[in-house]
């Protein structure tokens, strides 16, 4: 089977259907970018779900998929609400019991608006609660632009492996120089700068049946969404103007979350630069019983604080004071660079 046998498209008619364009409205006004993007998330996990399932259930057929990862979701422009979002899905590698999903947002017309392109990472599981890896097939690459985002696909695992690893690296002379910069400032007597600790939000949910899809566990996309809309009100603490999405850093699942789990949400910023805003979010569960707790996702936004034309505007610096704020600071500012050394954001 090769990667153009998978493709599958998804479209939200927001053009001809007034109840669900109200739906995907920030607010009830005629501003530029008015969409909600954690709404999008949900439907490019659905898609992505699906697309992935399409395949394990080829060779499995009582196969289940689970969301791994999402990595670099880039937004080159902004969504117009009033127009159809059209989505397409297509799975551009295949590991052992992995495979990764590429989805490209667009609005199509007599001019494309290219939103976004993203990639999942899927697993396919089965057996007892699909606690098992089931070993899939490979893909057969054909053409040459399969073989080249295959390849793409793989190096971007590379590179994930070594982000992690350069977490685990002390700072380099000008890292140092940086963290060692801003605590100074702090110790000045006039000091009235943003300090890291201050720029924290978070909130508590139940969870029930009605965020449930694969059985006993609540679906990804609805966790991303609830993630990245406590994000976007926290990036507002020091984003004076404007704060919408330029990118998804990343987000990985953990664990899976159950019926009746108390989720804990924290978001924090924890890097600024210029007119981008980078924010954390983990969230935690505890179970029902209360008998265990685990950190079952953590993300890392990109937001950009904008006027009402959508032109940058710059936003202060945060200042990290403890060794946990320092680590936070520097593994958002290192992915904030890779970012935006491959690509040009919003």
């Amino acid at each position: 089977m090769t990667p153009f046998e998978t493709s599958c498209s998804h479209t939200l008619p927001l053009g001809s259907d007034t109840a669900l364009r109200r739906r995907f409205m920030v607010v009830d006004e005629p501003i530029r970018g008015n969409f909600r993007f954690g709404l999008l998330l949900e439907e490019l996990d659905l898609l992505a779900e699906q697309t992935a399932l399409a395949y394990v259930r080829r060779t499995h057929p009582e196969g289940r998929v689970v969301t791994a990862a999402i990595d670099n979701i880039v937004v080159r422009h902004v969504a117009d609400v009033n127009r159809d979002v059209v989505c397409h899905a297509r799975i551009n590698h295949v590991g052992r019991s992995s495979l990764e999903i590429g989805i490209r947002v667009e609005q199509p017309g007599e001019t494309t608006n290219h939103i976004a392109s993203c990639y999942f990472t899927m697993v396919a599981r089965g057996g007892p609660e699909a606690g098992e890896s089931l070993p899939l097939p490979p893909l057969e690459y054909v053409t040459g632009q399969e073989k080249e985002r295959a390849a793409k696909a793989m190096a971007g695992r590379e590179e994930y492996r070594r982000q992690q690893e350069s977490l685990l690296k002390p700072p380099s002379v000008e890292e140092y120089a940086l963290l060692d910069g801003l605590h100074r400032a702090q110790e000045e007597p006039s000091f009235n700068g943003h300090r890291a600790a201050a720029l924290v939000t978070d909130a508590w949910e139940r969870m029930y049946p009605e965020q449930e899809y694969v059985p006993r566990r609540i679906f990804g996309g609805y966790l991303m969404r609830r993630a990245f809309e406590l994000s976007a009100i926290c990036s507002e603490l020091v984003a004076p103007d404007r704060s919408v999405i330029a990118a998804v850093n990343r987000i990985n699942f953990f664990h899976p979350v159950r019926l009746g789990d108390k989720l804990h949400f924290t978001s924090r910023v924890v890097y600024t630069d210029e007119s981008f805003v980078c924010v954390e979010t983990g969230i935690e569960r505890i179970s029902r019983d209360r008998t265990s707790k685990a950190l079952s996702n953590s993300c890392l936004f990109t937001f950009v604080n904008v006027d009402r034309d959508l032109n940058h505007c710059r936003v202060p610096a945060v200042y990290p004071a403890t060794y946990r704020e320092d680590a936070r600071y520097l593994d958002a500012l290192r992915s904030y660079r890779a970012l935006a050394g491959h690509y040009r954001m919003l």
